[in-house]
């Protein structure tokens, strides 16, 4: 046999008898007994700490949050997908009663390995979180509440008009106004408001709204927002000044309880429909038509076209401070007010 082929064949021997050697040596003992991994893996991880500890493990010092939570709609969405792992949690020390036990070892660097890309404890950006599951896509469940982010409430974040914890629309002013209340008391009390607003509630002023048929709870709420001044008006900051929390629930229980009066537009019809189209972005917080389902916020069918133009203006110069306004009107021209206007002020109100 050829002495290059003699010398080929001890080669190819030697690199066998080392990679045989090499396998048995780095190969870990316990490698295929169970499978085709580590089988010691299995209780490294199991005795690892968890790195999902469950909403149980938040109640003891959340207790009104997870309270929100365990009511709401949002209960099928534990603390964990939105807080991240509790094991990244920053407490000092487990509280006396812990709900489930909690491993000392939570913090192992393990654990910090695979929390990488967990979200944040504390969310900054609710839009980016909140779409992951709520942008309207095609295919996803009716059921599941959908929206056009471009369009939805001027990009402003999700906690502005939800809260995070059971997330329905906000109701300010509502608990207090839905309490019985002496719609008598109201109309007594209301004779000071009848020259600007009418003695039905109906005003005779294009400038100054009508408060006939207007939701309760959002009457309550802009009263409120006179006297702490959140609204800026010469006219009504001096008379909310001297209401009580009692003045203004009955005061929105008298005008609440009497019949709308659309105020009609003039607009022409181009101006209309222009409107309409804009109002579809409002239409989740005042209704399809106008007509709110919410009784914090105002419906703005038949409403007075200047009122509604000076309303929306103190909005977007901050003479009317509301958070869930703020978004919505920062980018509207005057044109685009003009046009909301004459659309609302020529629907029916209710």
């Amino acid at each position: 046999m050829p002495k290059h082929i003699v010398r080929l064949l001890l080669l190819i021997g030697i690199f066998g008898i080392v990679a045989i050697g090499a396998k048995f040596y780095f190969t870990d003992k316990s490698f295929g007994i169970y499978g085709h991994y580590r089988a010691d893996a299995v209780a490294e991880i199991a005795a690892d700490a968890p790195i999902y500890q469950g909403a149980a493990f938040c109640q003891s010092c959340h207790g009104e949050q997870y309270a929100m939570w365990r009511k709401g709609i949002h209960k099928v969405v534990t603390c964990e997908t939105c807080h991240g792992a509790a094991a990244q949690h920053p407490a000092a020390a487990p509280p006396a009663a812990p709900p489930v036990p909690v491993d000392p070892r939570m913090h192992s660097r393990i654990a910090a390995e695979r929390l990488d890309h967990v979200k944040l404890a504390i969310l900054t950006d609710t839009v980016k979180l909140c779409t992951l599951c709520h942008e309207k896509m095609p295919g996803r469940p009716a059921t599941q509440r959908q929206i056009e982010v471009s369009r939805h409430a001027g990009g402003q974040q999700c906690i502005v008009c939800h809260n995070p914890h059971s997330p329905k629309l906000a109701a300010a002013g509502v608990s207090q106004a839905a309490k019985p209340v002496d719609v008598a008391a109201g109309r007594k009390k209301a004779a000071a408001c009848a020259s600007c607003h009418g003695a039905e509630g109906v005003s005779a002023n294009p400038v100054w709204p009508s408060l006939a048929g207007q939701q309760r709870g959002y009457l309550v709420s802009a009263l409120q927002a006179y006297k702490a001044g959140a609204r800026r008006d010469p006219l009504m900051t001096e008379q909310a000044k001297g209401l009580s929390e009692a003045d203004m629930i009955e005061l929105a229980a008298f005008y609440a309880s009497l019949s709308c009066q659309s105020a009609g537009s003039s607009a022409a019809a181009p101006v209309v429909s222009a409107g309409k189209a804009k109002a579809a972005t409002c239409a989740a917080c005042h209704g399809a038509e106008g007509v709110s389902g919410n009784p914090a916020w105002p419906s703005l069918a038949g409403l007075q076209e200047a009122y509604l133009v000076n309303a929306l203006k103190a909005y977007r110069t901050g003479a009317r401070q509301n958070p869930m306004m703020a978004g919505p009107v920062k980018g509207l021209s005057d044109a685009d007010i003009g046009q909301l206007a004459a659309y609302y002020a020529g629907l029916k109100c209710k």
